[in-house]
């Protein structure tokens, strides 16, 4: 780990200067003076500093970037939430700070996280209660049924699910080679026959409640661990055989995933319908060009579902692509970090989790990217840290707490 701290002094500084610099632009951009963006401001870089102030003084080992890092994009996506829909954004202030105390409260809840991996079998648990949950009491919005409505409260605990995933298989891959119980089956491929039965569960829930987009994030989590628990490549090509057939198989049975792809194949034909979040993504991107057309001078508000599945396309309008580079940088770094951090390890079970952790982050990024570009087919699911949605925030900063908290301990 870098150990001067002019690093991240100056990252502070060129970083959080342009939020304040956003967060004052809120205050003018209406007829009249706005002081509500300079409260919020101060909240969120209130909590920033608090939490970083812990991390250097309390644990000064750990990596100085990831919490930095992070804390940005969620400022970056408050203040795009409040130019789009003010009542988000107060919420969205709310899972921050909670958010970051879910971070600080892992530092110090967790003792050593190698000791962790005696629960596997209640990460098992965790994990299938989770992906299932919302198949007995979930309720249909945006065309899934993978939401939990509590009082008013919505979340959605696929988003947990996928962490209590990559915990098991950590835990399960650590045993590789070493699980003699199936007789009937010779080398250590025996090891692998519960994990694979848990990660098919999984699947086979997202792809019921059509939650097409987590689908793809936990087969890609699931490949990368199997890869880096066995270092076997024939395992990796048996899990994208089975994966291409599964997903020709979904294609043949749900209607919704045959739309999918018509659209992603042939967006304009439907672009009065069907395609119209898509195009109107694509139009907003390319309007804003390089530099943006300024905060509060784009026209964002006609794609549906901008403050979740859309809020990128937001930022490349008003922001500028410059902008929206930038984000995907800062993404880049942070996984980076972590994997920098999986490669300095000797603990088996840390380096899987720490590695799962961070590809399901990026995994997630990348996909929505995607599908908003038209790489892929668009998947309903949010940009971590950045788009509206208190499940997916939290989800994210407990993960991140469990990165940081091996980073510190690989230090030691």
């Amino acid at each position: 780990m870098l150990k001067n701290s002019s690093y991240d002094t100056k990252l502070n500084l060129c970083i959080f200067g342009f939020i304040a610099a956003c967060f004052f632009n809120l205050t003018v951009i209406n007829n009249h003076f706005d002081f509500l963006p300079i409260i919020i401001g101060v909240v969120v870089f209130g909590g920033f500093f608090c939490g970083n102030l812990i991390l250097k003084k309390i644990y000064p080992m750990g990596d100085k970037f990831i919490f930095i890092l992070s804390s940005a994009l969620s400022m970056i996506g408050i203040v795009m939430l409040y130019r789009l829909k003010v009542s988000e954004a107060k919420k969205q202030v709310v899972w921050m700070m909670v958010g970051i105390g879910v971070f600080i409260f892992i530092q110090f809840i967790i003792k050593r996280f190698k000791y962790l991996l005696k629960y596997k079998y209640f990460f098992m648990i965790l994990t299938l209660m989770f992906m299932s949950m919302a198949m007995l009491f979930g309720t249909r919005i945006g065309g899934a049924n993978n939401w939990i409505v509590i009082g008013g409260f919505t979340f959605q605990p696929s988003e947990m699910g996928k962490v209590f995933l990559v915990l098991y298989l950590a835990s399960a891959l650590n045993d590789y080679g070493n699980v003699k119980k199936y007789k009937f089956i010779k080398g250590s491929i025996a090891s692998l026959i519960e994990p694979a039965l848990i990660v098919m569960i999984s699947l086979g829930f997202m792809v019921l409640q059509r939650e097409l987009g987590s689908a793809l994030i936990i087969f890609i989590i699931a490949v990368v661990m199997l890869y880096l628990g066995t270092e076997k490549g024939k395992y990796v090509l048996v899990s994208f055989i089975l994966f291409t057939m599964g997903a020709g198989l979904s294609y043949k049975l749900f209607y919704h995933v045959r739309r999918r792809v018509l659209i992603w194949r042939d967006p304009w034909k439907y672009a009065y319908n069907e395609s119209y979040q898509v195009i109107q993504g694509l139009i907003s991107i390319c309007s804003g060009g390089f530099f943006g057309t300024g905060l509060g001078l784009g026209n964002p508000n006609v794609i549906p579902e901008i403050t979740t599945d859309y809020i990128f396309a937001a930022i490349c309008e008003e922001m500028g692509i410059l902008v929206g580079i930038a984000i995907l940088i800062i993404y880049f770094i942070i996984f980076y970090r972590a994997m920098r951090i999986a490669l300095m390890l000797n603990d088996k079970f840390s380096m899987l989790a720490i590695s799962g952790l961070s590809v399901m982050i990026a995994a997630q990024t990348l996909v929505i990217i995607g599908g908003i570009m038209g790489v892929i087919p668009l998947t309903g699911i949010t940009l971590p840290l950045i788009s509206y949605g208190g499940s997916s925030m939290l989800t994210v900063y407990f993960s991140l707490g469990i990165i940081q908290k091996i980073s510190e301990e690989g230090n030691l």
